[in-house]
């Protein structure tokens, strides 16, 4: 049979001199065939043309179903209070992709990212990379060049084939390990808890915040000698909600007591982004950590927009962070009086909806469902049919996220509550249209 003459179809050139950094993150969806496609083999090929030796700074690499952005942020700002340079990669991001990498606590500048995606295509030669891979290595460019002395690196998607993951962590922490992302990582605990542990490496230290890791975090930390600092057994975090819906929370660990936020951000997350500290700066004062901690901030987790009514907006996807979200709207509402809850939410099609309106389910008071227009997103009509069994009161459905927004404030009264959440892109499409 005589070769087809049909071409492969070959990706467009690399963006030329005066490239914008839109330009480069549009071809950049052009050169490999898939979005995701897990594995190191490809990633490492380039590292090595990048980096003869392990980078001189220290990498802290963390890794969980949920929490990863709240640790890094807090993270971040304690070494920085410390008084160490620090920078720090995170994905995905909310409205601009600078925010993936920050230097000193800032986002990284467009020529700074363009000369990183630069020296990324200038190494690659033949090799494909997923857009989350070219990224990730162009952050770590950017991060060599600013000579910070502290990395803080969050995981993309699971842990042992993640790009992240080239890079051998001097730190390692798992945030929490529950189910997410299943057709990639597997459907139980174990599995995905595997998965995260593959960040781990022979000897070094790591905080695992769940409080009840799965065996194959475990194993794997004993089969590889880690010098394990486990949530509930090395260290404890108390928090206590009044009756007047105040909370407070205290972390202790080795007689010392520090007072930590028990406001937007996962107190487990917190904590452990503080036991990290106590290794890797353990002469850091007490004081000086909960002077940082005050000043912690991360866009998008459940982050108040507006008042009269209070709006919030939470990054939660999974069942997880649902809980965890009901538990703050929960405390709100008992703080300040009965007060109605208008949940708009929007979400991706491989997301377990079902089970994240059920978190929310005892907390809300009525449903503005919005179409996402995004891939993978789902239309309002297909995400109320995937939530028939959930007998949600008082639904109504909307096409866009926007339009819902200012349905459910039209019916909010000054005492109500509006939280928008369900996705990154949920999130990212409420901040661009009310900040």
């Amino acid at each position: 049979m005589p070769p087809s003459s049909k071409k492969t179809p070959q990706p467009p050139h690399a963006p030329g001199a005066g490239a914008t950094v839109e330009q480069w993150l549009s071809w950049l969806e052009s050169i490999h065939p898939t979005e995701i496609d897990l594995g190191l083999d490809r990633v490492l090929v380039v590292l090595r043309r990048l980096f003869r030796n392990k980078p001189a700074a220290r990498v802290i690499t963390i890794a969980g179903t949920n929490g990863k952005g709240s640790t890094v942020g807090t993270l971040e700002a304690l070494l920085l209070a410390a008084g160490r340079r620090t920078g720090a990669f995170t994905s995905p991001h909310l409205q601009n992709y600078n925010e993936r990498v920050r230097i000193d606590g800032k986002d990284i500048d467009d020529a700074a990212l363009i000369f990183a995606f630069e020296t990324v295509e200038a190494a690659r030669g033949s090799v494909t990379l997923t857009y989350f891979e070219f990224g990730t290595l162009a952050a770590f460019v950017a991060l060599r060049e600013s000579g910070v002395q502290d990395w803080i690196l969050e995981v993309g998607l699971g842990g042992r084939l993640d790009a992240v993951n080239v890079v051998d962590a001097d730190l390692a922490i798992i945030t929490s390990v529950d189910i997410d992302h299943v057709a990639f990582l597997g459907d139980n605990r174990e599995v995905i808890g595997f998965e995260k542990a593959g960040i781990l490496r022979p000897g070094i230290p790591a905080i695992v915040a769940d409080m009840d890791p799965p065996r194959s975090v475990l194993q794997q930390a004993t089969a590889q000698r880690v010098v394990l600092t486990r949530a509930g057994q090395d260290y404890t975090v108390r928090e206590v909600v009044a009756d007047s819906g105040e909370a407070t929370a205290t972390l202790q660990y080795q007689g010392q007591l520090v007072s930590l936020p028990a406001g937007p951000l996962p107190v487990q997350s917190v904590a452990a982004a503080v036991m990290a500290m106590r290794t890797l700066e353990p002469g850091m004062e007490v004081s000086a950590i909960e002077t940082a901690l005050g000043r912690v901030s991360v866009p998008g987790r459940f982050e108040r927009l507006e008042r009269d009514p209070d709006l919030y907006v939470d990054v939660g996807h999974n069942p997880h962070a649902a809980n965890w979200l009901c538990s703050r709207l929960q405390a709100l509402k008992v703080k300040e009086g009965s007060r109605k809850v208008h949940a708009v939410y929007a979400a991706l099609g491989d997301k377990d909806v079902a089970g994240v309106t059920r978190a929310m389910a005892s907390v809300v008071d009525s449903w503005y469902l919005a179409g996402l227009d995004v891939p993978r997103g789902l239309g309002s009509e297909a995400l109320k049919a995937k939530l028939e069994s959930c007998a949600l009161k008082q639904v109504s459905t909307h096409d866009s996220v926007a339009n819902a927004i200012a349905e459910a404030k039209f019916h909010a009264s000054k005492n109500s509550i509006v939280i928008v959440f369900g996705s990154f892109f949920t999130v990212a499409q409420a901040r661009s249209l009310l900040l």
